[in-house]
C-alpha cells in the first residue's frame, strides 16, 4: 500500500508537470509536481484507514502542506516563488521531524524502514538543500549587483551592459548555456578601443525567461529590440563564440544593413534546411520544455549550486562568481536544456546568411579537441566574405577562446582587427 501510494504520487507528479494546461515555467511546473506528491501522501492516509489495521492519518499533514504550496505556485507562479523559497525549507524540516515521531508510533513492519524512513530522509535533505539554495542566492544578489541595466522587451526584461566608446559597436554573443559574464576577459579588453555590449539571453544571468524556447531568429529579434529600446544604434560588429556564432549569423542575416563586420570564435556550423528540423509553431505544445522545467526544479534544493563551484575557474574572479551564481538558478538550467534540445533550428536559420559581401570577417578556430571535419566547416564560414581571415589558435580547445586569458586575448585581437578594418575600410590580413 505504501509503495503503491508513493509510485502513484510520483506518476501523478510527472503527468501533471507535463500536462498541456500547465505552463512550461519552473514555478508552475514545481507546483504541479507538489500537487502530485500531495496526492501520493493523501493515498497513504486514505488507503491505510480503509485497507489496513494501521491507520496513518498523519500523512494528511504532508498532503495538505504540499498541496497548498502546489496550488499557490500553479495559480500565481513566480509572484509567490520568492516568498515560498524562504518558507518551505524550515516548514518541511519541522514537518519531517514531526512525521518521524508519528511514524514510529503508528506504523509497524518493513514498510517503515524500507520506504517511509528513506522518503523522510530525502525530504529532510531537500529542506537542508532548500536553505542552502535560498541563502546562497541572497548572498549572491548582495555580493554581485547587476552591471548595466534591465530593458523591457515584449513584456519581459533583458539585461544589457555597454562599456567603452567609439564606433562600430561590438555585440558579444556567448555560447550555449552561457551569458554575459562568460565574456569577462574579452569585454573589458575590447572596451578600451570601442564601444562593446554584452547581454543575457532570456532566462540567463539577470534576464527574465521567455514564455517558450527561442530559436535563432527570435534571439536576433530580442537583441535588436533590446538595442533599439536602450538607444544603442549601429553599425555593429557581431562576435559570437560556439552557439553564439549561430546567433551572430542569424542577426547578420536579419539585419544586414546594420552589421558591418563579424567574428566567429570556434562557431557551431550552420546546417542546410534538409538536414535540420523545422521551427516549432508558435504556441504549440512542447514536451521537452516541460521536462526541462522538471529538471530545473533540482536547483531549488541546491543541487546545481553544488555543481556550480567547479565552473568558471579560469575567468576573472568577478566573472567567475557571476557565472557560478547564474548556474545555480533554475531558469539557467531550463533555458540551457531548451537551447540544446532545439539546436537544429538555429543551425538552419544561421545558414540563411549565404553572402557577407566584402564585409570584414574573422574566423578563429581552436587548434585542439575538434572533430576531423571541423576545420573544413570553419573554412566554409570564412568563405562567406571576400574580405575574411581564418586563424587557428594552436593549443586551445573550444572553451579556451573565451575562458582562458592567453587565448581570450587572441579572440580580442580578432575582434579589434575587424573593428579596425571597418573603420579604415581595409582588407584583413590572412
Amino acid at each position: 500500500m505504501v509503495a503503491g501510494s508513493f509510485v502513484a504520487g510520483w506518476a501523478a507528479a510527472l503527468l501533471l508537470a507535463v500536462a498541456p494546461f500547465v505552463p512550461a515555467e519552473v514555478p508552475r511546473v514545481t507546483g504541479a509536481l507538489l500537487c502530485g506528491y500531495a496526492l501520493g501522501w493523501a493515498m497513504v492516509a486514505v488507503l491505510s484507514v480503509r485497507l489496513t489495521d494501521q491507520p496513518q492519518r498523519w500523512a494528511w499533514a504532508p498532503a495538505a502542506v504540499m498541496g497548498a504550496a502546489g496550488l499557490l505556485l500553479l495559480g500565481l507562479g513566480s509572484a509567490v516563488m520568492g516568498a515560498l523559497s524562504w518558507v518551505w525549507p524550515p516548514v518541511l524540516l519541522v514537518l519531517v521531524v514531526w512525521m518521524v515521531g508519528r511514524v514510529r508510533r503508528s506504523l509497524h513492519g518493513r514498510s517503515r524502514s524500507l520506504l517511509v524512513y528513506p522518503m523522510l530522509a530525502v525530504l529532510g535533505l531537500a529542506s537542508i538543500g532548500g536553505v542552502y539554495q535560498v541563502v546562497g542566492a541572497a548572498v549572491d544578489a548582495n555580493a554581485l549587483p547587476m552591471p548595466g541595466q534591465l530593458v523591457g522587451v515584449g513584456g519581459r526584461s533583458l539585461h544589457l551592459s555597454c562599456t567603452g566608446s567609439g564606433s562600430p559597436t561590438v555585440l558579444l554573443q556567448p555560447g550555449a548555456g552561457e551569458f554575459s559574464s562568460n565574456m569577462g576577459w574579452i569585454e573589458p579588453a575590447v572596451a578600451r578601443s570601442t564601444r562593446v555590449c554584452v547581454y543575457d539571453r532570456a532566462g540567463r544571468g539577470w534576464s527574465e525567461p521567455a514564455d517558450a524556447p527561442q530559436d535563432g531568429f527570435a534571439i536576433a529579434a530580442d537583441l535588436h529590440t533590446l538595442l533599439t529600446r536602450a538607444h544603442v544604434p549601429g553599425p555593429y560588429v557581431v562576435a559570437g563564440h560556439s552557439f553564439g556564432g549561430l546567433y551572430s549569423l542569424a542577426f547578420a542575416a536579419r539585419y544586414p544593413d546594420e552589421v558591418v563586420g563579424m567574428v566567429l570564435l570556434d562557431s557551431t556550423a550552420p546546417k542546410q534546411p534538409a538536414d535540420g528540423a523545422a521551427p516549432r509553431a508558435a504556441g504549440s505544445y512542447d514536451l521537452m520544455s516541460h521536462l526541462s522545467a522538471v529538471v530545473a526544479t533540482t536547483s531549488e534544493v541546491g543541487l546545481t549550486r553544488l555543481y556550480a563551484h567547479v565552473e568558471g575557474g579560469t575567468l576573472p574572479p568577478r566573472s567567475r562568481d557571476e557565472v557560478r551564481a547564474s548556474i545555480a538558478r533554475p531558469n539557467t538550467v531550463k533555458s540551457t536544456i531548451d537551447e540544446y534540445v532545439q539546436a537544429n533550428t538555429p543551425m538552419v536559420q544561421a545558414a540563411q546568411l549565404t553572402d557577407f559581401d566584402a564585409k570584414p570577417l574573422v574566423v578563429l578556430t581552436a587548434g585542439s579537441g575538434s572533430a576531423p571535419d571541423w576545420s573544413a566547416k570553419q573554412d566554409h564560414l570564412a568563405a562567406l566574405s571576400s574580405n575574411s581571415a581564418h586563424h587557428v589558435v594552436a593549443g586551445a580547445v573550444h572553451e579556451d577562446l573565451v575562458a582562458r586569458q592567453p587565448y581570450a586575448a587572441q579572440s580580442t585581437r580578432a575582434i579589434l582587427d575587424v573593428v579596425a578594418a571597418v573603420r579604415d575600410k581595409a582588407t584583413l590580413v590572412h
